[in-house]
């Protein structure tokens, strides 16, 4: 741990200010300073993970390399800074709470009561330290969830005070953020809710050394003195945080007001050089200066709630970027498809992508979009539960295997196309218990799989239980459904694509996990490609 600094963000006021966007974009600053920077988040929530959550609880459930169910802010983590996550990036208090229990159980604690205080804030710190002790990061900035004051975050306050008196004054610093809302009434910013957050958090022992204030308008000097004092901070770690036109301003607004260099000084960390961000500029200036446009369509069941399909809308914006063009992205709700209705909803779409999912509701209707793709020749993306739809379009319309169907939706179906893998057949638990993780790839030269990667070799994340059926592999190769991607160990299609379509690919991975800003994910850029040539 000697030499690992630590950056602790909470928020208050009111969620959904932004703290992992604030935390991304602080790493990103310190990365392009040279630093070694991880970013941690500690959520509140009892579930052992977000893998079992509904997606309208709590948006999308992003998947590490390692096979981690995590929260949707580490994929800001790697987008921003291009660095893989992993089990210890992302801590739950029922992951907590269930170690500590398990110790219990055990005897590891020789009788004594077990409690908050000592043994649930000790395993918090324990998990805080572990990324420091890996000798990998100069920095780890932890993002804690909720709002101070809630009561599922007292322990991670209380573990926060504790490892920070432990470690130094030198060694850690404390990020608050929060709102200054504006009445119209009396035509400015009130700086009274975050007087009142700053002081729920001193109550609770931490004292926050820079406050990040969202606004909607800009904040006046007098204000920020204002809060300084009242707030014991110094005027010039007052950070005033505008509403942006996009989360990949958010570092260059950053830099604006300095808060890297104010956390350079606090640190007493050793930094000569500016954040060399001359390539994020050049992704901005493509983002805001697109030379053409697209209208693509999202296929999904959740699409009431964007965030359900965060990293995918964040991967086509990578991929516009790569083809210099704006993607306007179209959201269908796939329960509002079916055989009378997709022509007339689907139409002027130059391309189509069916989302992943589970269970029955709205499967009938990706199925028709997938339909109207195929026979209209429009380019489609479809990833894990869309290549699944894809597989039983092409079973029911082409093989003219009327049944066809996943036991997923139709467990008694005559033509399960799609058909649970084989070690998942005995798992009776829900929670980390699908194919998780990064899986290997072998690529078929010669198709479009193999074009858009240029590589024989890929390794991607999954997020599934059942997989194409390979007793009905060489009927769908036979009638121009092919395999362009194959698992080597247990020979699982991880592509299909239909080799009369211009461009038709379905994958059983998530590719959209491994999109960032630097590198834009292929599948994603070469969708767009072609739907550009559409």
């Amino acid at each position: 741990m000697p030499g690992t600094k630590y950056i602790f963000v909470t928020g208050g006021v009111t969620s959904s200010l932004g703290k992992g966007i604030i935390s991304a974009s602080l790493a990103t600053l310190l990365q392009a300073r040279g630093f070694r920077v991880t970013i941690q988040k500690l959520d509140p929530y009892i579930n052992i993970d977000p893998g079992t959550l509904n997606p309208y609880e709590h948006g999308e459930c992003y998947v590490t390399d390692d096979g981690a169910e995590t929260d949707l802010d580490l994929g800001h983590y790697e987008r921003f800074l291009g660095v893989p996550t992993s089990q210890d990036n992302n801590v739950t208090t029922g992951r907590i709470y269930q170690t500590v229990i398990n110790k219990e159980r055990e005897g590891e604690y020789l009788g004594k009561t077990v409690q908050v205080i000592p043994h649930i804030t000790d395993e918090i710190k324990r998990r805080i330290k572990i990324l420091g002790e890996t000798g990998k990061y100069d920095i780890v900035i932890t993002e804690i969830g909720g709002t101070v004051g809630d009561i599922e975050s007292l322990p991670y306050i209380e573990a926060v005070r504790q490892f920070n008196w432990e470690i130094g004054s030198s060694n850690h610093l404390v990020i608050h953020l929060t709102l200054l809302p504006y009445l119209a009434t009396s035509g400015e910013l009130k700086t009274k809710p975050t007087q009142h957050s700053v002081k729920t958090l001193l109550e609770s022992g931490l004292q926050p050394d820079i406050l990040v204030c969202r606004a909607d308008r800009k904040i006046p000097r007098e204000q920020r003195k204002k809060i300084a004092l009242f707030c014991n901070v110094h005027t010039n770690a007052v950070i005033e945080s505008l509403d942006a036109e996009t989360i990949y301003d958010v570092p260059l607004l950053m830099l604006k007001e300095k808060l890297d260099s104010v956390v350079i000084s606090k640190l007493k960390l050793s930094s000569k050089t500016e954040p060399d961000l001359t390539n994020w500029k050049h992704f901005l200036g493509i983002l805001k200066n697109p030379t053409a446009e697209v209208k693509i369509g999202l296929v999904g069941k959740y699409v009431e709630l964007k965030d359900a399909y965060k990293s995918i809308a964040e991967a086509l914006i990578h991929a516009g970027v790569e083809n210099e063009c704006k993607v306007d992205v179209t959201w269908i709700h796939s329960e509002d498809l079916d055989e009378s209705t997709v022509a007339q909803k689907l139409k002027g779409l130059k391309g189509i992508l069916v989302a992943p999912g589970f269970g029955d509701r709205g499967i009938e209707g990706k199925i028709s979009a997938v339909k109207y793709a195929r026979e209209n020749n429009i380019p489609f993306l479809g990833i894990c539960l869309g290549m699944q739809c894809a597989v039983v379009e092409f079973g029911r319309n082409v093989l003219g295997l009327k049944d066809a169907n996943s036991r997923e939706m139709s467990p008694k179906t005559k033509h399960p196309v799609i058909d649970i893998m084989e070690d998942q057949k005995k798992v009776t638990k829900k929670g980390g218990t699908m194919r998780l993780g990064a899986y290997n790839c072998k690529l078929v030269k010669g198709t479009k799989g193999f074009s858009v990667y240029g590589t024989s070799n890929i390794a991607e994340r999954h997020r599934h239980r059942f997989e194409f059926n390979n007793k009905y592999l060489k009927d769908y190769e036979n009638a121009g459904m092919i395999a362009s991607g194959i698992n080597p160990d247990s020979n699982l299609v991880e592509i299909v694509e239909l080799v009369d379509h211009p461009w038709f690919i379905g994958v059983q991975f998530h590719p959209e996990y491994k999109s960032t800003v630097a590198q834009p994910h292929p599948l994603f850029a070469k969708f767009i490609g072609a739907t550009l040539k559409a």
